[in-house]
């Protein structure tokens, strides 16, 4: 990533193959008058993409709130799931300008923030996206740049507190300037970090690229393309990548290491548990590991940290073969009971009835636990065998 703006990601979709006159539409749907859209091509060092532009005809008689923005979409006759997503970008957006200014967001009064291209850029970008068919939005690390930018406020510190309070909120992971570039400038912008942290994950899936684009800023740099690719394809099934995280531990009670490991489930870790190891001096420990995505992996050290003695936490790389999974109700004797059925390309070999569902059952049939399971599992296989019903 050489940069993110909203002229930036606007200029990746129509590089993609968007064609500008679905922008237009949107930006019609908007009800904005005096509002122009141009894509041309370009390059940026030896990058070749496009460059968009949002051209605002007498849009300086007043800034705009982010209320103005949301009455807006919600007026717009957009898809809903458009209309939910860009809302979200705004108060996003509104949210971080509150921070940085010590007011609640409806006191925010926008400055660069409040023109109409930014109600251009984040709601042709969700449109532009959702017309795309893009289910799922991946980022790489955020690249600070370096330096300061000229703003209403006067000479302001690159990232701008508003890029940098969003990047924050979101525990986005962030990046040097290319190269060790000393003045890089401004990089990403308000608009382009909100709809990074409104709509991405950061981490990099396995993927099968169908297609690629580059959209390009207005600034060319020598040091770096000013450009931001976007690739757009299928996610590879059946294996993921992870982050293993371990620590050693020797002086805490297993009360606390429990509850340690229900915090990390909590907080979305893929799976965590304990072993016993054998310490220094001959003194036993437990190892405690999680295992959780690369978007989660600062905040479950950090959890880790917080709750037990620990002074550090090893990190790294996995990768995960997944079987296929999908959840279905059977019918027992005993009442329905929904079975985690497990499938290899898409074909159903085993399945594992809930733990929880099939104990409240036990208990209040006032049967044994192992009936039930046994009547759920003989229920699912007739369900997955070949012929079978298919739940």
């Amino acid at each position: 990533m050489g940069g993110a703006s909203g002229d930036m990601v606007l200029g990746s979709l129509v590089d993609c193959g968007l064609p500008i006159d679905i922008l237009r539409s949107v930006v019609s749907a908007l009800g904005i008058e005096g509002v122009e859209l141009s894509a041309a091509p370009g390059t940026r060092g030896a990058v070749s993409g496009t460059h968009v532009r949002v051209l605002v005809e007498r849009d300086d008689e007043r800034r705009h709130s982010i209320a103005d923005f949301v009455e807006m979409v919600q007026r717009s006759g957009l898809p809903g799931p458009v209309v939910a997503s860009a809302t979200g970008i705004f108060n996003r957006l509104g949210r971080a300008e509150a921070e940085v200014h010590g007011v609640e967001p409806e006191e925010v009064h926008l400055h660069e923030l409040g023109s109409l291209d930014t109600v251009v850029d984040v709601t042709c970008a969700v449109a532009g996206l959702s017309e795309l068919g893009v289910e799922a939005v991946y980022s790489s690390a955020i690249p600070t740049g370096s330096g300061v930018v000229r703003t209403a406020h006067g000479a302001t510190p690159v990232p701008a507190p508003a890029t940098l309070a969003l990047l924050t909120s979101a525990g986005a992971p962030i990046a040097p300037p290319p190269g060790g570039v000393q003045d890089a400038g401004e990089m990403v912008t308000p608009t382009g970090a909100a709809l990074l942290t409104g709509l991405a994950t950061f981490e990099q899936p396995e993927m099968t690229v169908d297609v690629s684009g580059y959209g390009l800023g207005t600034r060319d740099p020598a040091a770096y393309p000013n450009a931001l690719g976007l690739w757009i394809g299928s996610e590879t099934t059946g294996r993921s990548s992870l982050v293993l995280l371990e620590t050693n531990i020797d002086d805490e009670s297993p009360q606390v290491l429990a509850y340690a490991i229900e915090r990390l489930l909590a907080l979305g870790a893929k799976d965590a548990w304990l072993a016993q190891a054998q310490m220094k001096k001959g003194r036993m420990g437990q190892v405690l590991s999680a295992l959780v995505t690369p978007a989660l992996e600062g905040r479950a050290a950090d959890l880790i940290m917080r709750e037990t003695t620990t002074l550090g936490v090893r990190s790294s790389r996995v990768r995960r073969h997944e079987a296929g999974r999908e959840q279905v109700i059977v019918q027992t004797r005993f009442g329905p009971v929904p079975v985690k059925v497990k499938k290899l390309v898409g074909v159903a070999i085993d399945a594992s009835p809930e733990y929880e569902v099939a104990r409240r059952i036990a208990l209040e049939k006032r049967v044994p636990l192992r009936e039930v399971l046994a009547a759920a599992r003989q229920a699912a296989r007739r369900s997955i065998e070949p012929g079978g019903p298919s739940g």
